[in-house]
């Protein structure tokens, strides 16, 4: 039986009196080279990463791995550092991140991982910021970056590239500099490097994460190692990860959710990690690796949904047919697994039926053998969650943000209360303030802003309180997310509005791919809609409408008309103020290269407020009621 939280009455200066929630208790402190040790010596596999080259996939044992850690973090150590300096990483997934980043850990610097997508520009405040001293590269792309903007970083010393031979902008390769540590890897050393690596404190810190901000320059979040360690520690005890499972990973390392779950957490659990060739290979990969475990933001099991219920609905009368039939017995069976009933005789034999004719050909396109997946960074729309409930996939969301080091709660394998973030994990403690915004406060809740008092005591209050910025509510230990407190929208008529589970309701339609809710300050709430054209076009050819320009498509009354049913139609239940009076198309995704999205995929509404302001205008221009 799930444990609820204690609750106590306390009082504090900054946030009045309030009921406070805690989950179980924490662990002792740790960190983070502890737990690698730990874990190399532990499980000691044939398969600890693994990565595709040329074709086919190779593993590196935790042996060679250690050894790999060891001889970078020795030639960290032999450029005249210090403890505590700054360390760059500019890379997607693969195992050299892993590798640079616990050789930055055991050699006692702090690593500072840089979104690979991220324009050279807006680098150069990061590095800058962090007083970068050395900094690991992957690809020549990205070292074409630096390239540019090495004359604005004077910190910098030394750039090592993943690459060989050494691009334009670095100094020598990977190989080359773990050649150099090869050099001064006798046993002794070895000894007094493993030593000096388990002389790091709780307090010291591991990382510097830049979050990516949806306004403002981006600040810089200390983790210490027991920041990390006591969520991993907590979230543990919470995923269970096995030595026989295996993980893809794909979501960016320098995001703090794939950096403590599918980073930190699965390797002291002993699962495979493995590296997925790039976002764009994920779908073959899943085949490839058939993993047992996976961790994603909501905008990937959002498309996968969307590109089934487009197959599904696709085709023959009888396969539709067959298809909603399914579907309605897995919805049977989830409301049953959830309220932890078992399923009469015939709904055990229909939700059999249904899996051998549908959902097993899902499964087998996620590898076949996926016993949880898990989902973090943005909100979840219920309507997708249980889908993958009722498909047989085990789909549970949690919470947190990069200051928290993420997790704060999380559901758990056998207690899923969808439309919640779960219960609490060890040692977090939240509160509801008078306002409805989440506090928090434990031992993963970051040290503070880098080089920004003023920033860290507007987040912290006196008694240690992080003020999350989300507003939510706790319900017999279970947390719930109602939206974002700066992005909540007051009409003109005082009407407030939580715009996040409304756009996640749209999202879940086929013929939609993303929509953002505009509204503050205005008569009434609007939505821009960027169609999902795979499917848009699909329905255009099967009424006979040639033309496949989408500019003139977005035009066209049949079009028009049919985006606006979908849109409207996934707006059932909601109050008259919430809905969205009016809708624009737009032709082009929002994307982190065109500045709309930040790198954890989150919108900007700032930014898309200014970029399509006339779009925005003439909505509300044309218009003659309103609230």
């Amino acid at each position: 039986m799930a444990m609820i939280p204690a609750t106590i009455e306390v009082s504090t200066s900054a946030a009045g009196s309030f009921i406070v929630h805690r989950g179980p208790p924490r662990v002792d402190p740790g960190t983070l080279t502890q737990l690698f040790f730990d874990a190399v010596e532990k499980f000691s596999k044939p398969a600890a990463l693994r990565f595709k080259r040329d074709g086919s996939w190779l593993d590196i044992s935790h042996g060679e791995l250690l050894q790999r850690v060891r001889r970078v973090s020795l030639a960290l150590q032999d450029l005249a550092l210090s403890r505590g300096d700054r360390i760059a990483i500019l890379s997607e997934n693969r195992p050299e991140w892993a590798i640079a980043d616990y050789a930055c850990l055991t050699a006692g610097m702090a690593d500072v991982p840089i979104y690979p997508t991220l324009p050279a520009e807006q680098m150069v405040h990061i590095l800058n910021d962090s007083g970068a001293v050395v900094m690991f590269v992957s690809t020549r792309e990205q070292a074409a970056k630096i390239a540019r903007i090495r004359p604005d970083v004077p910190s910098l010393k030394r750039v090592i590239s993943f690459c060989a031979p050494a691009p334009v902008g670095c100094d020598i390769t990977m190989d080359e500099f773990m050649a150099q540590g090869a050099a001064l890897d006798t046993a002794d050393r070895a000894a007094a490097w493993k030593a000096s690596a388990l002389q790091a404190q709780p307090d010291d810190l591991a990382t510097l994460i830049y979050t990516s901000g949806t306004t403002g320059l981006p600040k810089g979040v200390m983790l210490t190692h027991d920041n990390l360690f006591s969520n991993v520690r907590g979230s543990l005890s919470v995923l269970e990860p096995q030595d026989d499972d295996v993980a893809l990973s794909f979501l960016p390392l320098s995001h703090i959710f794939e950096r403590m779950c599918g980073h930190y957490m699965l390797f002291a659990g002993g699962c495979t990690i493995a590296y997925a060739e790039s976002i764009d290979t994920v779908a073959a990969n899943l085949v490839e690796v058939r993993p047992s475990i996976l961790s994603s933001v909501p905008r990937i099991y959002e498309k996968l949904y969307a590109r089934i219920m487009e197959g599904g609905n696709a085709g023959s009368g009888i396969k539709k047919a067959i298809f909603r039939w399914s579907l309605g017995v897995a919805d049977e069976w989830a409301d049953t697994y959830l309220a932890k009933r078992e399923p009469g005789r015939l709904l055990a034999f229909k939700y059999a039926i249904a899996q051998k004719l549908v959902f097993s050909k899902i499964k087998a396109k996620l590898g076949g053998r996926l016993r949880v997946a898990c989902s973090g960074g943005a909100p979840l729309a219920a309507t997708i969650n249980k889908f993958f409930v009722a498909a047989g996939l085990t789909l549970v969301e949690g919470y947190g943000l990069t200051e928290t080091s993420p997790v704060i709660s999380v559901n758990r394998l056998n207690n899923i209360r969808i439309g919640t973030v779960g219960e609490l994990i060890a040692g977090v403690e939240v509160a509801i303030a008078k306002d409805g915004e989440i506090l928090t406060r434990g031992p993963s809740v970051m040290k503070g802003y880098y080089r920004d008092s003023q920033a860290t005591a507007e987040a912290i209050d006196e008694a240690r309180w992080f003020h999350t910025g989300d507003i939510g509510s706790m319900e017999d230990g279970f947390l719930r997310i109602t939206d974002r407190k700066k992005d909540i929208i007051v009409t003109a008529g005082g009407k407030n509005i939580a715009p996040q589970p409304i756009e996640n309701r749209v999202v879940t339609n086929a013929f939609v791919s993303q929509a953002v809710m505009i509204g503050d300050t205005r008569k009434f709430p609007v939505m821009l809609v960027v169609p999902s054209w795979d499917a848009l076009l699909k329905w255009t050819a099967h009424k006979g409408i040639t033309s496949t320009d989408r500019t003139a498509l977005l035009t066209n009354a049949q079009v028009v008309e049919k985006l606006d049913r979908e849109v409207r139609g996934e707006m059932e239940g909601l109050a008259r103020f919430e809905a969205p009076k009016k809708i624009a198309l737009l032709e082009h995704e929002f994307t982190i290269e065109g500045g709309e999205l930040t790198p954890s995929l989150k919108v900007k509404r700032r930014v898309i407020n200014e970029k399509y302001k006339g779009v925005i205008d003439a909505l509300y221009d044309t218009d003659s009621a309103g609230e």
